[in-house]
């Protein structure tokens, strides 16, 4: 019952986030209970303000970027406790551009 009522940011409440699965993390990310994340709510809070300052800055460039110049590619959002590593981009290889063009002209797989 005490534990309960522990802030979100306590060590214990840390400890026992901690023990959660990746799947009984996204249950509560599902459910909208930010209070047992990993990270308290002004850390939370934290962590969009910083995000969206980068995303500003990252606007301010491509206005002021020549049009003949590549564009800058836009920022990573800071990594959030429970979430699983990014992704990488596909990248689009000669080998994979002649096998996806075979494919579009009826090519078999």
């Amino acid at each position: 019952m005490f534990i309960e009522h522990l802030p979100p940011e306590s060590h214990t409440m840390t400890a026992l986030r901690n023990e959660l699965t990746p799947q009984q993390l996204a249950e509560q990310a599902d459910k909208g209970e930010p209070e047992k994340g990993r990270w308290s709510q002004q850390e939370q809070i934290l962590a969009s303000v910083y995000d969206a300052v980068r995303y500003l800055e990252w606007t301010l460039k491509c206005v002021n970027t020549d049009k003949k110049a590549k564009t800058p590619d836009p920022p990573e959002p800071m990594r959030r406790p429970g979430a699983g590593p990014r992704k990488k981009k596909a990248q689009l290889t000669d080998k994979s551009a002649n096998r996806l063009f075979e494919l579009l002209q009826g090519g078999a797989a």
